[in-house]
């Protein structure tokens, strides 16, 4: 028994093998024996007819082609997002910046949410705010030992916004009633370790916040928020 026997390749593989081989460490060959290669056919790839190499060639080029645009559409379309939630966050930065007290910043806030960035369901929880909150829906204002803010504890500790799905008792804690209507959520701790608490944006959407989202822009808004609510 060969040893090509022994590892189960047959005499007609074995000169495959060697053909291929051949042609690889020659890559002349073909300009050597041109009438060879324009006899050469192929099976399409989409049907039952032959074609010739270069035919074969040119589908080739064309899928790398086609994939490569699609890739480069893709590209854009980042890139266009990008830039659609770079203006948003420049526009929450004006707004923060003509704020002249922590009421006027804490409005201008829900105001960007709610009209540069679509944002409807958002809350805000200061821990203990120096300034004194104004009554609204959207500001959750709670003492720093409160019990609720516990379960945040590791979100606190990471220092990093976080997306996906959250406990029952943390969607209730921010969204009351609305609660049960919050399909994803992103959560984003405000100053060092959550010092000044946190932004909760809530969506009916399952997929609008998942775990495998990039989550710089949202840390991006949170220092503009923290560091805006930290002046007054």
């Amino acid at each position: 028994m060969t040893t090509r026997e022994a590892r189960g390749v047959t005499a007609a593989e074995a000169e495959e093998e060697a053909v291929a081989r051949y042609l690889q460490q020659h890559p002349e060959f073909f300009e050597r024996h041109l009438p060879l290669l324009a006899r050469l056919r192929l099976p399409h790839l989409r049907g039952g007819s032959t074609i010739s190499l270069i035919e074969r060639q040119v589908e080739v080029l064309r899928e790398r082609q086609a994939a490569l645009e699609q890739k480069l559409a893709e590209f854009v379309k980042v890139a266009r997002s990008n830039d659609q939630v770079a203006e948003r966050i420049h526009l929450l930065t004006r707004r923060l910046l003509a704020a002249k007290s922590s009421a006027a910043a804490i409005a201008a806030i829900e105001a960007s949410l709610r009209e540069d960035f679509d944002a409807f369901n958002a809350v805000l929880v200061l821990v203990a705010p120096s300034a004194e909150v104004p009554t609204q829906r959207f500001v959750k204002a709670v003492a720093a030992d409160d019990v609720n803010l516990k379960s945040f504890d590791s979100l606190f500790a990471s220092g990093k916004p976080r997306c996906g799905q959250t406990r029952d008792t943390q969607r209730e804690f921010l969204f009351g009633t609305e609660a049960a209507d919050m399909g994803s959520i992103a959560l984003i701790p405000l100053g060092e370790k959550g010092a000044l608490g946190l932004l909760a944006l809530g969506s009916h959407d399952r997929d609008r916040f998942h775990p495998g989202m990039s989550t710089e822009f949202l840390g991006r808004v949170g220092d503009l928020i923290a560091d805006a609510l930290a002046r007054f």
